[in-house]
């Protein structure tokens, strides 16, 4: 069973307990977390902390699926900087970042973070292998938490550092651990991919490599809010018995952040109640 998860960030003017109330009433299954809307240290955030929140989505009847927009918080970080303190303290992060969403019951690290991995003219190459590294020195905290840290192709627009699932998947493969695997952004992958997302999903589930899919438009917005149509993609996430999460992440809130998240969930409800 696929498990609809929203994107807290969503609700981010909401405290905590009533982000969780409110998805759940909505009729979402649990909530992605993005960390820098727990604390400007996440992956330092104290063991009693990490305890309230587990806690507190779960008196809430909701699970905390995973994390994601992982590297905005502390500020500083990159994956492929050519400084290397910088890429050290950026790795820290990210295995603490792995830790801290075994600690709350998470099942994926989504690694998106656009503006830590820009890439420097002239030095495309050297900025790709820092990320590769990155993603490799990652793996086993990951593996040790028991999650999978996802790396997440994004559009060009937002980065020219990995915008394929192929792009990913190269680096997926060279490292060949389980838990580092990578997913389906539909709202980057409506740009950076040719043809129907509907054929991308076919084409990469059922090689193992896919742990997560974000469902939103290429607009921005909400998954139903555009002309990107889920339904196909819905068919063909039951097709190939994809069994990971699905994740709504829209940018842009409209009319605001609560009744965007109730739009999305009843849409995509309704796809995978009627589309089989």
């Amino acid at each position: 069973m696929m498990r609809v998860s929203l994107c807290n960030e969503v609700l981010g003017d909401l405290p905590f307990a009533r982000q969780c109330a409110f998805a759940e009433a909505v009729g979402y299954d649990g909530l992605e977390l993005a960390p820098m809307t727990l604390s400007d240290e996440p992956h330092r955030l104290p063991a009693a902390a990490r305890a309230v929140l587990r806690k507190t989505a779960a008196d809430a009847g909701i699970a905390i699926t995973g994390l994601h927009y992982v590297l905005k918080a502390p500020a500083g970080l990159s994956i492929t900087s050519a400084d290397p303190a910088v890429r050290e303290k950026t790795i820290e992060v990210m295995r603490g970042l792995c830790a801290l969403a075994g600690d709350l019951g998470g099942s994926v690290v989504v690694h998106g973070s656009p503006d830590q991995r820009q890439l420097v003219p002239g030095e495309e190459a050297d900025g790709r292998k820092r990320a590769a590294d990155a993603f490799a020195a990652v793996a086993d905290a990951a593996r040790a938490a028991g999650i999978v840290y996802c790396i997440e192709p994004l559009s060009p627009p937002q980065t020219p550092c990995i915008n394929t699932v192929a792009e990913a998947a190269e680096i997926v493969r060279a490292v060949g651990n389980p838990a580092l695997r990578t997913m389906i952004d539909c709202s980057s992958a409506a740009v950076s991919e040719t043809g129907p997302l509907a054929d991308l999903i076919r084409r990469w589930v059922p090689t193992g490599l896919i742990a997560h899919v974000h469902f939103n438009d290429p607009n921005r917005r909400g998954p139903g809010e555009g002309d990107l149509a889920f339904a196909p993609i819905v068919a063909a996430l039951r097709e190939v018995g994809y069994r990971g999460d699905i994740g709504v992440e829209p940018f842009v809130y409209r009319p605001d952040g609560p009744a965007c998240a109730a739009r999305a969930i009843g849409y995509v409800r309704g796809l995978l109640e009627t589309v089989r």
